[in-house]
């Protein structure tokens, strides 16, 4: 392989440098489990949106 993208002695160099950001706080659950869930009420469970019995 000719040349290279940058020397190894550089790699990593910034992303060590960056200051740690905490993640945000989350007020729903995540996208996975929401979708989880609707789908065992709608699919599993036999439930209907909107429909009163």
């Amino acid at each position: 392989m000719p040349g290279s993208h940058g020397s190894l002695t550089k790699a990593g160099k910034v992303r060590e440098s960056t200051p740690k950001v905490k993640g945000r706080e989350r007020h729903s659950p995540i996208p996975r489990v929401r979708n989880k869930r609707n789908y065992v009420k709608r699919v599993v469970k036999g439930m209907t949106i909107g429909v009163r019995k």
